[in-house]
């Protein structure tokens, strides 16, 4: 069978015909598998859910416990019949809970690679490249400039920046899910012992990486109400980038602003959002990542989307392997 017959871009997402199934829609449907738990992946009102624990734990905490008709838990690796197709998640290495879900029907297996990253993460379980015939790729980062740096490179610019200015507060601004829990573990790791105070939209989802047996440490709320300003002198506060827009902010002594993303690799977009100390943390894979992957999977052909599509499909072709862009909508890279 041709792949498009097996799966096919819709308005409401990637359409599974033999499953009658969507991926990751962008719209209430019947049924839906869902990759991980970020809000441009994972939405509710769908008439059935199926997605890990984890992704559906989080969806739960997001959006509260009736987000979905109905849901059902895969376990990574075990195989699971739809109708007449049959799906497998596995690790992706995005966030926790994150997952890549094969496709098979008639002897054809398409991977669908959700986002996913290659550099170890302590916070969830590492991708693993499968093999397929069709690999859809993200494409968040598809051109030759973006390579990231270590992580811990990264962190340590930020430990060196708070021995530094012993008298400010220095203010991270991180996504809610996935790469603040990151921050904070990539700290742990550096030997940052001391608390790390968090906005309180962070607390829930910290607490749940918590729970599932992620140590972060000495987590505190960022609030001065009850203390001195003077009190988050030499502290990190780790907060989703918005909080640093509003007056929150201000309240810290001497705040120098970060930001943990990929996209910091572009000095204009740091210069845009006032950020003084770019740190160039990714949740997705890099250029040479995303093509050393393609080539991991041993697929013919790669369908490429949200992101950059045209550059990778390009390599893709002078590589010698068919390649299309899938143009889907509804997918944001910003909150990266």
């Amino acid at each position: 069978m041709r792949p498009s017959e097996l799966l096919c871009p819709r308005p409401e997402g990637l359409y599974c015909g033999p499953g009658d199934f969507f991926i990751d829609p962008i719209r209430p449907v019947n049924r839906a598998l869902i990759t991980h738990g970020h809000s441009d992946h994972a939405r509710s009102g769908h008439g059935s859910v199926l997605a890990t624990q984890e992704t559906l734990d989080i969806m739960g905490l997001r959006y509260g416990d009736d987000f979905a008709g109905t849901t059902q838990a895969a376990t990574l690796g075990e195989t699971i019949a739809i109708k007449d197709a049959s799906v497998t998640f596995h690790p992706a290495g995005h966030v926790l809970g994150s997952a890549q879900i094969a496709v098979e029907h008639a002897g054809l297996r398409i991977v669908v690679s959700g986002d996913y990253k290659r550099q170890p993460d302590p916070t969830c379980a590492p991708f693993e490249p499968i093999a397929c015939d069709v690999f859809i790729t993200e494409a968040t980062f598809g051109l030759p400039v973006f390579r990231h740096p270590p992580d811990s490179e990264e962190i340590g610019r930020l430990l060196k920046s708070v021995s530094q200015f012993p008298e400010s507060t220095h203010l991270v601004g991180a996504y809610a899910l996935g790469k603040a829990q990151r921050v904070m573990r990539l700290l742990r790791d550096a030997g940052f012992d001391r608390p790390i105070y968090i906005h309180g939209a962070l607390a829930k989802l910290s607490d749940y990486y918590q729970s599932r047996g992620i140590d972060l440490g000495d987590l505190r709320p960022a609030t001065i109400e009850g203390g001195r300003k003077d009190d988050f002198a030499g502290s990190i506060v780790i907060g989703p980038p918005s909080a640093f827009a509003d007056r929150w902010a201000r309240r810290f002594p001497e705040p120098i602003a970060c930001f943990a993303s990929g996209w910091m690799r572009i000095r204009q977009r740091a210069k845009q959002r006032g950020v003084e100390l770019p740190l160039i943390i990714s949740d997705h894979s890099d250029w040479d990542e995303l093509t050393e992957t393609i080539q991991e999977t041993g697929a013919g052909e790669v369908w490429v989307t949200h992101g950059r599509e045209e550059a990778l499909v390009r390599w893709c072709e002078l590589s010698r392997l068919t390649a299309r862009p899938l143009h889907l909508v509804g997918y944001e890279d910003e909150a990266e």
